[in-house]
């Protein structure tokens, strides 16, 4: 990689405050994990199925098990506003590249593993679960990076960086899309994929940007928007509309949901969508 396109890559600063989401979430999430570990215990007391870690079959199924769960974990965290203000500091950054990858939220750790409490119940060894979570987590890596084109047939059923740079884009186009783990399919078969095109370039961060590196504002400012929002709120039904609707909905302002703006981005660039 050459200096220049390495400078339009990579920036110090928001690397290091990266790095430092990264290092700092390591030490929440061992007792985040410790505490749902034991809770995935206590449940899978009550398993439905005997499934053991030794059969091959038993991993091809959490594979497809655990993906589907993260889409639907990653998809809420970007349509209910108070887990959005959890996930947003993964997408706050304006660049994108490995670094951002280790931008992983502080809060997040509090609710995400509530998702995979079907799995023990239904007999899946709580040790299989995790294992999996981390493949998971180890293969998002690499898919945080602009120096990887589109990879052919693989396009149709994984994640890849295409996909995934369509996904950390503020475009109007490519907001709330491709929210698969390692597979893509999950998205094309919701209705929320959207390929990566030619003639829109990804522009990353969030429609807001919040222009600092200070890690407490990266984590938490989403939050403070939500406070203030919540205190100026006349009725308990606005106050409910802040938390759980998208982010961009409003009671009194503009509608800035982003199926709102991606649709009428679709409706004013039409002769694009048409190539």
């Amino acid at each position: 990689m050459s200096k220049e396109r390495l400078e339009e890559v990579y920036e110090f600063k928001d690397s290091v405050t990266c790095i430092g989401m990264g290092l700092t979430v390591v030490i929440w999430e061992v007792v985040m994990k410790g505490f749902m570990y034991g809770l995935f215990v206590l449940l899978h007391t009550f398993a439905l199925f005997e499934i053991s870690m030794t059969d091959w079959w038993a991993w091809i199924l959490i594979l497809f098990a655990d993906d589907f769960t993260f889409y639907w974990h990653h998809r809420l965290s970007h349509e209910i506003r108070v887990l959005w203000a959890a996930h947003v500091n993964h997408h706050s950054s304006e660049r994108f590249n490995l670094a951002v990858a280790l931008r992983q939220s502080w809060m997040e750790q509090v609710y995400k593993y509530f998702f995979w409490l079907w799995l023990p119940v239904v007999g899946f060894p709580p040790m299989m679960i995790f294992i999996m979570i981390s493949f998971s987590l180890i293969y998002q890596f690499w898919v945080h990076t602009q120096l990887v084109g589109k990879l052919g047939p693989l396009e149709w059923f994984m994640n890849t960086p295409s996909h995934h740079r369509v996904h950390h884009s503020s475009n109007h186009l490519y907001l709330d899309r491709n929210h698969g783990g390692i597979f893509i399919i999950w998205d094309r078969i919701f209705g929320t994929f959207q390929e990566e095109i030619d003639e829109v370039k990804p522009i990353y961060g969030i429609t807001k940007n919040i222009e600092t590196h200070n890690l407490f504002k990266v984590a938490f400012h989403e939050y403070q928007n939500i406070f203030h929002e919540l205190r100026k709120a006349n009725s308990w039904k606005e106050r409910l509309g802040i938390l759980f609707m998208p982010p961009g909905w409003s009671a009194k302002g503009p509608d800035l949901r982003a199926k709102t703006l991606r649709k009428a981005w679709k409706e004013e660039h039409a002769d694009i969508l048409s190539k």
